[in-house]
């Protein structure tokens, strides 16, 4: 998969940074969600690198990143550090404006990247999440059946942290693969990356720490942008599988339109793992959204 691309690795604060580059064109930054890896862009990437420059990276803790320990409150887990990242990684890549295309956890990051970050960012689209701050306020029992490690990620270690370790194929199995498509939505060297780096050790405290920060610092954050009214301000498309429980749980649009001033989106007929259950759509979506700046 994905050959093509360049493989370099950039370091931050110490934490160093896995990241793969191809293509020519504008800048466009991909950010993968959990429990997976850059992977997860394999169907789409090539054909995205034929028109923009397409840097992907795996997130902090994730992939062939680094895992740094958490730090007080999850800390070194707040999408605003995750987002820092992606921003240096596109300055180490030549880039100071840059568009990106994002999903799940990823998609939280690129939230916050666009949010603290305006100058950077030119364009944003979001696979499958609504707003975190309003996510956790606004769960509902359906939701919470789904979305269960949103809950058990955030117990106090170190119970999540030793469950996932005792089997962590079958943990990242039975997230990926008890949703609408189930595990025939991956292309098993896709699966078996995911399977490869989820046994690299500290990756269980690492996937905890990012859900805890989401549920404390990343709040926080949050709720001063909401008290202050501050606003995503760039273009925003969002997406999301009409299977998925995402939209059968919030009302998508009206909750990005709070939160962003330019908002458009609509479902699709897949699940939530949009870039491997429906490329050829999320293709048309992006290049359409990433083609036209007006």
């Amino acid at each position: 998969m994905l050959q093509s691309f360049e493989t370099l690795d950039v370091l931050r604060d110490g934490v160093r940074l896995r990241v793969r580059r191809c293509g020519r064109g504008d800048p466009l930054l991909l950010l993968h969600g959990h429990p997976q890896t850059h992977a997860m862009w394999h169907l789409v990437a090539d054909e995205l690198a034929r028109e923009f420059t397409v840097v992907m990276m795996d997130l902090r803790g994730y992939g062939d990143s680094g895992r740094p320990e958490p730090g007080e409150g999850s800390r070194n887990y707040a999408k605003r550090e995750m987002a820092l990242d992606a921003s240096a990684v596109m300055r180490e890549c030549g880039f100071q404006r840059f568009a990106v295309l994002a999903h799940d956890r990823g998609a939280r990051v690129a939230h916050r990247l666009a949010a603290d970050h305006q100058d950077a960012v030119t364009r944003l689209m979001l696979l499958d999440i609504a707003p975190t701050l309003a996510m956790y306020e606004q769960t509902s029992l359906a939701f919470a059946m789904v979305y269960w490690h949103w809950f058990f990620l955030v117990q106090p270690p170190p119970l999540p942290e030793a469950l996932i370790e005792s089997d962590p194929v079958r943990y990242l199995r039975s997230v990926m693969g008890h949703r609408h498509a189930g595990l025939e939505a991956f292309a098993p060297e896709a699966l078996a990356e995911y399977e490869r780096c989820i046994q690299i050790p500290a990756t269980a405290q690492a996937i905890c720490a990012d859900y805890r920060a989401s549920a404390g610092i990343d709040l926080e954050h949050d709720r001063a942008d909401v008290a202050v009214g501050k606003q995503i301000a760039q273009p925003l498309r969002v997406l999301w599988g009409e299977h998925g429980a995402v939209g059968h749980s919030f009302d998508v649009l009206a909750l990005w339109r709070e939160r962003a001033s330019q908002v458009t989106g609509r479902s699709l007929p897949c699940g939530h793992y949009i870039a491997e259950e429906a490329p050829s759509l999320l293709l048309e979506e992006a290049l359409h959204f990433l083609r036209n700046p007006s």
